[in-house]
């Protein structure tokens, strides 16, 4: 009996390391493909989530990417090198496109973190994000970004959005 169970156990853990790869990190962030439904699903509660996209389980645009996880599926972040329209983005700049983190650690270190990965694939370029002070819930928005030393280097004119780089 008690050998049976072992085989069930053993054959059990590979294949749920086989099908949970982030189950095996050695750091606060694995890296997964756009399409993971896990990294979707954290998506669709992020507030830049386009609500008619929802469910859809590929979430990052076009343009080179990665796509970060944490171990215990609380966080998420994108790093998206892209042609884009906001004039203060120069080719080669790097976007954190989504952060979310609900209770993965403290999120100016899982920026911090994050920050290694971007640097590892574009290493020199500026990193930026933006920042909708109207949806988020923080009397100081980007003060994540912030604490993981980030700095606010303007506005969007359109929409508005706080712009913040390192």
């Amino acid at each position: 009996g008690e050998e049976a169970g072992a085989g069930a156990e053993e054959e059990g853990a590979q294949v749920m390391m086989r099908e949970q790869p982030f189950l095996l990190a050695s750091g606060p962030w694995v890296e997964v493909r756009d399409g993971n439904l896990t990294a979707a699903t954290l998506y669709d509660r992020h507030y830049s989530r386009n609500r008619g996209a929802v469910g859809c389980p590929r979430i990052v645009g076009p343009g080179e990417r990665i796509v970060l996880l944490t171990p215990c599926v609380r966080g998420l972040f994108v790093w998206r090198q892209f042609d884009s329209k906001d004039e203060s983005a120069k080719p080669g700049d790097v976007n954190c496109a989504i952060f979310r983190n609900e209770g993965a650690g403290l999120s100016s270190d899982l920026i911090l973190a994050a920050e290694d990965h971007a640097w590892a694939k574009w290493p020199g370029e500026r990193l930026y994000t933006y920042v909708n002070a109207r949806r988020v819930r923080s009397a100081n928005p980007g003060y994540c970004f912030k604490r993981a030393g980030w700095r606010v280097c303007g506005v969007t004119k359109t929409r508005k959005l706080l712009i913040l780089e390192k």
